[in-house]
């Protein structure tokens, strides 16, 4: 596919991104941790059901990223959020992004403004192995796990600055998404 869209545009740089969406709340995310022998870790919760979305777009073979965080997800919010991405991202006449989506609802493409310089590829259903995305989310939960919060507000602002960490550090993305069969790209922005 990389080398389709390369050839349809040439000189032209392309770009392959990958995205999924994580849902987090006040229900705790808990992990293990260690304890001295014969104590048992204490992990308060609030079992509440409010969330939160964050929506991850990853280039694996850079490490570029964009993230997005919000409080629920539809058709309409996707294509918003597929426009905001196209802008920040550069996809255009100068740049084409071909972005993989794992089949959600509203993914599908009919009634979907695809803006100009995107071009989304389904993977095949019921494969998150294939989606390198997917390895994103230990990392996002890191600063709220085994922790209690009163306010999804207060959940959002840890999520939002650990999604800007991570933006800002492309080796570590790579390093959890780049797999071995993932498309090496030829040419960059």
């Amino acid at each position: 596919m990389l080398a389709e869209e390369e050839a349809r545009h040439p000189g032209r740089p392309v770009a392959l991104f990958c995205t999924d969406e994580h849902r987090i709340g006040l229900k705790p995310v808990t992990r293990r941790v260690w304890a001295p022998r014969g104590h048992r870790p204490i992990a308060l919760g609030h079992h509440r059901y409010e969330w939160l979305y964050v929506t991850a777009l990853v280039a694996p073979a850079t490490g570029e990223s964009h993230w997005y965080v919000g409080n629920g997800v539809s058709k309409p919010l996707f294509e918003r959020l597929l426009a905001l991405f196209a802008r920040e991202a550069g996809a255009g006449e100068q740049r084409t992004i071909i972005l993989l989506l794992d089949g959600a609802g509203w993914h599908t493409e009919t009634g979907l403004r695809v803006p100009e310089g995107l071009r989304l590829i389904d993977l095949p259903p019921y494969t998150p192995e294939l989606q390198p995305a997917e390895h994103l989310w230990r990392l996002v939960d890191e600063p709220i796990v085994n922790r209690h919060f009163d306010r999804s507000a207060d959940i959002q602002e840890r999520i939002e600055q650990r999604c800007r960490d991570l933006e800002a550090d492309p080796d570590t993305l790579r390093d959890n998404t780049l797999f071995h069969w993932w498309p090496q790209q030829t040419m960059q922005r």
